[in-house]
C-alpha cells in the first residue's frame, strides 16, 4: 500500500511538473498563426483590391461616353488613395474598435497605432485583416460613382467620398461587424450585402438624384462607348468577388469553399436570367445585359455566401437577375432619375433581394442560423431590420453630406465643362 501511494505522490509531481513548463498541454488558449490561413486572406486581399482598381475602374469607363473615360477611370484610382488614409487614420478604428456601443467604435485604434508584427487576429495577422477590411471600404466608395458619371465636379466627389467613409460606412460596417446593433440583433451578412451594396446603392440613388440628371438624358443617345472594357472590368469583378466573398470566412476552410462554390453558381444564374429577360422584352441579348446580371447576382449572393447551399445560391441568382434586370429596364426610366451606370438597380436593389433571401436559403448547417424554409421564418424580420436601418442612415446622411457640399463648393460642372467632357475640365488630359 505504502509503495502504491509512493508511486501515486511520484506520478501526480511528474504531471505537474509537466503541465508547469509547458501550459498549453492542459489548455492552448493562446491565437496561433495559421499559415495556410495568412496565405488565403493575403490572396483575398489582393484580388478584392483589384476589384476596384483596374474591375470598377474599368466596368465603369465602358459605359461611358469617351470624353470622360479618363475621368472615370482616376475617381476609382483616386478613392483608392483617399480611402485608404482615411481607414488608417479613423476608418478603420470606428468600424472595429468595440468601446461598447451599439453605434459606433471609439478612437482606441486611430492610426493603426495597435499594430505590430507580432499582432495576431484570429489565425491570421492583424495587419493582413486590416487591409483586407480597407478593400471593402475602398470598393463600397468607388462603387458609387456609376450614379454620378459625366457631371459631378472631382472636387465635390473627392470630399463627398471622404465623409461619407468616415460618418455612414464605418458606422454601419460597426453596426453588422464590429458588435453593433444589428450583430447583436442577428442580422446575417456575410460578406457585406447591407455593409457593401446596399449602402453604396442607397447613397447613389441619393446622389444621383440631388445631383440631377445629365443634360441630354432621354433625348441624346448617352450609349456606352465600349462595352468591351465593361466585360474586362466585369471580369476583374467576378474573379476578385471569390476573394470578397470566400475571403469573408477569414480562413482557408470549408466555409470559403462552400462561399466560392455558391458564388460561382449565384453570378451564372443571374447572368443567364437577365439575358433570357432581356431578349424576351428587347428581342436581343446584349453583353451589356449579360455582364450586369452577373454582377448583380454577385451582389445577391454576397450577404448569403456563407450561409447557403448551393439551391440556395441558384434561387437567389435567378431572383437577382429578374430584380436587377426590373430595376435598371423599367424602374428607372418611369421614375425618371438619371443614375448614369445603374448602380441603384444592381447593387441596391440587388443588395435587397440578397440580404432577404439569406433569411430564406439560410441552411443551419452551413452557417449556424437556419433560415425559413429549415423552420425559423423570423429571420426574414431580422434581415428586413438590417435593410432598413441600412437605407435610413445611408439616405439621410448621404442627403446631409451633399447638401452641405453644395452650398459650399457645388456639385456639378456647368454645362459647357460638361458637354467638353470631364476628361478635359476636370483633369486636362483626353483619349487620343
Amino acid at each position: 500500500m505504502t509503495g502504491l501511494r509512493i508511486f501515486s505522490l511520484l506520478a501526480g509531481a511528474a504531471l505537474t511538473s509537466v503541465l508547469w513548463i509547458d501550459p498549453s498541454l492542459a489548455e492552448d488558449t493562446k491565437p496561433t498563426l495559421d499559415t495556410g490561413d495568412t496565405a488565403w486572406m493575403l490572396t483575398s486581399t489582393v484580388i478584392v483590391l483589384m476589384m476596384t482598381i483596374p474591375g470598377v475602374a474599368l466596368f465603369y469607363a465602358g459605359m461611358v461616353r469617351k470624353r470622360n473615360v479618363l475621368a472615370t477611370l482616376m475617381q476609382s484610382f483616386a478613392i483608392t488613395c483617399l480611402v485608404t488614409i482615411i481607414w488608417m487614420v479613423i476608418g478603420y478604428s470606428l468600424a472595429f474598435s468595440n468601446g461598447g456601443s451599439a453605434w459606433v467604435g471609439n478612437m482606441d485604434l486611430a492610426f493603426l497605432s495597435h499594430l505590430t508584427v507580432d499582432a495576431i487576429n484570429g489565425t491570421i495577422p492583424d495587419t493582413v485583416f486590416v487591409i483586407f477590411q480597407a478593400t471593402f471600404a475602398i470598393i463600397t466608395a468607388a462603387l458609387i460613382t456609376g450614379a454620378v458619371a459625366e457631371r459631378m465636379k472631382f472636387s465635390a466627389l473627392l470630399w463627398f467620398i471622404g465623409l461619407w467613409s468616415i460618418v455612414v460606412y464605418s458606422p454601419i460596417t460597426y453596426w453588422v461587424w464590429g458588435g453593433g446593433f444589428l450583430g447583436n440583433a442577428g442580422v446575417l451578412d456575410f460578406a457585406g450585402g447591407t455593409v457593401v451594396h446596399i449602402n453604396s446603392g442607397v447613397a447613389a440613388l441619393v446622389a444621383a438624384i440631388m445631383l440631377g440628371k445629365r443634360k441630354g438624358f432621354g433625348v441624346e443617345n448617352l450609349a456606352p462607348h465600349n462595352v468591351g472594357l465593361t466585360m474586362i472590368g466585369g471580369a476583374f469583378l467576378w474573379v476578385g468577388w471569390f476573394g470578397f466573398n470566400a475571403g469573408s470566412a477569414v480562413g482557408a476552410n470549408g466555409s470559403a469553399g462552400m462561399a466560392m462554390a455558391v458564388t460561382q453558381i449565384a453570378a451564372a444564374a443571374a447572368g443567364l436570367t437577365w439575358m433570357v429577360v432581356e431578349w424576351l422584352h428587347h428581342k436581343r441579348p446584349t453583353l451589356l445585359g449579360i455582364v450586369s446580371g452577373a454582377v448583380g447576382g454577385l451582389v445577391a449572393i454576397t450577404p448569403a455566401s456563407g450561409f447557403v447551399g448551393p439551391m440556395g445560391a441558384l434561387c437567389i441568382g435567378i431572383a437577382a437577375g429578374i430584380v436587377c434586370y426590373w430595376g435598371a429596364a423599367i424602374l428607372k426610366p418611369k421614375l425618371g432619375y438619371d443614375d448614369s451606370l445603374d448602380v441603384f438597380a444592381v447593387h441596391g436593389l440587388g443588395g435587397i433581394v440578397g440580404a432577404i433571401l439569406t433569411g430564406v436559403f439560410a441552411v443551419e448547417a452551413i452557417g449556424g442560423t437556419p433560415g425559413a424554409l429549415e423552420g425559423n421564418s423570423g429571420q426574414i424580420l431580422v434581415q428586413i431590420e438590417g435593410i432598413v436601418a441600412t437605407i435610413i442612415w445611408s439616405g439621410v446622411a448621404s442627403a446631409v453630406i451633399l447638401l452641405v457640399i453644395d452650398k459650399v463648393i457645388g456639385l456639378r460642372v456647368d454645362k459647357d465643362e460638361e458637354a467638353e467632357g470631364l476628361d478635359l475640365s476636370q483633369h486636362g488630359e483626353m483619349m487620343h
